[in-house]
């Protein structure tokens, strides 16, 4: 008699479908489809992941430089001035400081004006 490991393939097949569940069409019924799409599903994912990183560095640099250009600096006036005056602050929190309190980014940013005159 012919072994097909039937229950184990069932099961297989089963947590493959539930991972495509939001699929169309034959991408969620059709097993070999499901396979092709949950793994293409898992490269766009890998990707996406290093895509976020840089997205987001993009997103704290345009919101950093938006409000320095109002306060008469640019970015990377600005990054130039806290390197030279040893301010360790990253970018997120520059970010976070310019969109949430307005005030403490401009004292950094006239700090670092000050210090940009004298030299």
């Amino acid at each position: 008699m012919r072994a097909t490991n039937g229950k184990s393939t069932r099961q297989r097949r089963k947590a493959m479908k539930k991972r495509v569940e939001g699929s169309w069409g034959t991408r969620h019924t059709s097993f070999k489809i499901a396979h092709q799409t949950y793994i293409q599903a898992q490269e766009y994912a890998y990707i996406g992941r290093k895509q976020k990183k840089r997205n987001f560095r993009k997103l704290w640099i345009q919101r950093i430089n938006g409000q320095c250009r109002a306060l008469g600096i640019t970015y990377s006036r600005l990054m130039e001035g806290l390197k030279k005056q040893n301010i360790a602050i990253n970018r997120k929190m520059l970010s976070e400081l310019a969109i949430h309190n307005p005030e403490q980014f401009k004292a950094i940013v006239l700090k670092v004006k000050t210090s940009m005159e004298k030299k």
